[in-house]
């Protein structure tokens, strides 16, 4: 088609995500223009109005929140690539981005986990997490797992082909041990928020805690049920060689899912916390439009 040959001359080889031959095409095409939008616009305020706030910044878990909204925005500029081109990431590579891109998801796994182990301890031993869990502490948490994250995607890309498989399969395996950890402490901290937050007497620090565990505890199921298809199909294809293959990303329906967070976990946030939907209509909506910020 005629698109694809301009777009083959204009990036030096790497064609649009579809052929433009069908309705379906075009439906691709405008959805995925649409997704990679709304996720910078969803999540890309979130960033702000967290940098922008200091009564928020002073919180540990919106800490949590920025790193993750950081990865989200991310994610949504990463899709004007992965699914506007005819990209292909993993094991072949085509147009690939060395897993730098698809890595950002890595980084929102992980921080969840110090996320869910921020709050448990937050709410179930506040003198150590008081005396311990120090704002510079979460910093450095939240920083480790970029490093974490980076350091092996790279290292991949410097290994022979057999050892950098390997390296993805132990990759793999160890995100298996993440999600079931996950999965404990999701139910841990509902069991916390349903029977021993509920007990203690009402007071501003009590709807504090019932907020941040509601909203973890949410975003991580939300996170599992989207992510979780892409996961055992990879497992699937790895182990037994079988599972469902893709044209590229655009049409990968597991990594669509997955991307999906983007849009979904800063509207968690937004919709569970009342101090940042405030501070976001003050700080970023409220110079976008006057009618927000007259209300």
């Amino acid at each position: 088609m005629l698109l694809s040959n301009i777009t083959d001359s204009v990036t030096g080889g790497v064609f649009l995500s579809v052929d433009f031959d069908n309705p379906v095409d075009y439906l691709v095409f405008i959805f995925q223009l649409l997704f990679a939008t709304t996720a910078v616009l969803v999540a890309g305020p979130v960033v702000v109005t967290i940098l922008a706030t200091r009564a928020l910044r002073l919180q540990n878990r919106f800490i949590f929140m920025l790193n993750t909204s950081i990865c989200d925005t991310l994610v949504g500029f990463s899709v004007y690539y992965l699914g506007l081109f005819d990209v292909q990431e993993g094991y072949p590579s085509r147009n690939g981005t060395y897993n730098v891109l698809p890595s950002l998801l890595g980084v929102n796994i992980m921080t969840f986990l110090f996320a869910q182990f921020d709050r448990y301890f937050a709410v179930c031993h506040p003198f150590i997490y008081t005396r311990f869990i120090t704002r510079r502490v979460v910093i450095s948490a939240n920083v480790y797992c970029w490093f974490h994250v980076y350091v092996q995607s790279i290292s991949s890309n410097f290994l022979p082909l057999s050892k950098a498989i390997q390296l993805y399969v132990f990759s793999i395996v160890s995100l298996q041990v993440i999600v079931l950890t996950k999965v404990i402490m999701t139910i841990k901290l509902y069991v916390v928020a349903r029977f021993q937050v509920e007990r203690d007497p009402p007071s501003a620090e009590k709807e504090n805690q019932k907020e941040s565990l509601r909203i973890i505890i949410f975003v991580v199921i939300s996170f599992l049920v989207l992510w979780c298809p892409s996961f055992v199909n990879i497992v699937l294809r790895l182990i037994i060689g079988r599972g469902l293959v893709f044209r590229n990303e655009a049409t990968n329906l597991f990594a669509i899912m997955a991307r999906f967070n983007a849009v979904c976990t800063p509207s968690v946030y937004i919709w569970g916390s009342p101090a940042l939907r405030e501070a976001m209509m003050r700080t970023v909506w409220g110079r976008v439009c006057l009618r927000c910020k007259r209300r």
